[in-house]
């Protein structure tokens, strides 16, 4: 029995290591990505144009894998498919279950007392209550970073998964106060530069989309302000959300880090996928997605 539990001992040890490792080797993936010299458009600002992702550039701190060509892929920390994911098999990580380390990080939203009996049945009746089974934008902060950037002197278009988009002005102007009065699933957005680092800020949104995962949802008194900022080949996302409504104080999620692509088809896009609805008569468990 003491040889057993030595021999349990060690191979923990050596998984321990293992993953100590790896991460190491991820750190300093990005470290080497963030050290060349970052890339200026014409007029000085630093170029955000290209495809992005891996490194946890559109969902978290994920595990990125490169191929020889430059391909970037990232690990889904999920263990089945949400009904609107396509080509889910391919994404997936059996080994990881996105319903418990979504909800183990200690960096979430604080809401306002009278609303956390709100977020919990939210959370508890997910399956059914989740906007991500809709055909609708996930919304920010929910989207995460752009996963297509194209920039020019006067505006950015991002891109996402699943073929929503945003063409964000960055001349100068203010909101406009007609636009003000309406509400957009990803907010009504203008931009600036604060030196190196593209600031959106974004007002106007409806109380259709969620924070993420766990019931984080939000009223349409919610606005947001992300910030970009390109050094070397790696892009860091930073977004901080305020609601007066039902949270307690703004909220910034946890900066995120993506990495350009080297590989000169990543930006060339797809057709989308059309989005398909379901059948929610049958979902009648809390067997979350």
């Amino acid at each position: 029995m003491a040889r057993q539990c030595a021999h349990l001992i060690l191979a923990a040890l050596i998984a321990a290591a293992a993953l100590a490792g790896s991460a190491l080797a991820q750190t300093n993936g990005a470290a080497n990505q963030a050290n060349v010299p970052t890339p200026r458009t014409a007029d000085g600002k630093p170029d955000l144009n290209g495809a992005w992702g891996g490194g946890g550039g559109g969902g978290g701190n994920r595990e990125a894998e490169e191929d020889a060509n430059g391909n970037i892929s990232e690990v889904f920390p999920s263990r089945r498919c949400a009904p609107n994911q396509v080509k889910c098999s391919e994404y997936t990580n059996q080994s990881e279950d996105g319903e418990f380390t979504a909800r183990m990080s200690t960096n979430r939203p604080i809401y306002k007392p009278e609303f956390w009996d709100k977020v919990q049945e939210l959370d508890m009746w997910t399956n059914k209550n989740d906007p991500i089974f809709l055909c609708q934008p996930d919304g920010i902060p929910r989207a995460g970073a752009p996963t297509r950037i194209i920039q020019t002197p006067r505006d950015v278009v991002f891109f996402y998964g699943g073929g929503d988009y945003r063409i964000i002005p960055t001349d100068g102007r203010k909101f406009d106060p007609v636009k003000s009065q309406d509400v957009f699933f990803m907010g009504y957005s203008v931009g600036h530069w604060e030196g190196d680092t593209l600031v959106v800020e974004s007002i106007a949104f409806n109380d259709l989309t969620w924070f993420g995962k766990g019931g984080y949802f939000h009223s349409d008194k919610m606005t947001a302000t992300e910030r970009f900022t390109r050094q070397g080949n790696t892009l860091r996302y930073e977004v901080t959300v305020t609601d007066p409504e039902v949270l307690a104080e703004p909220w910034t999620v946890t900066p995120r880090v993506a990495r350009l692509s080297p590989n000169p088809d990543a930006g060339l896009l797809p057709e989308p996928t059309p989005c398909r609805d379901y059948d929610f008569a049958n979902m009648v468990t809390q067997i979350r997605h």
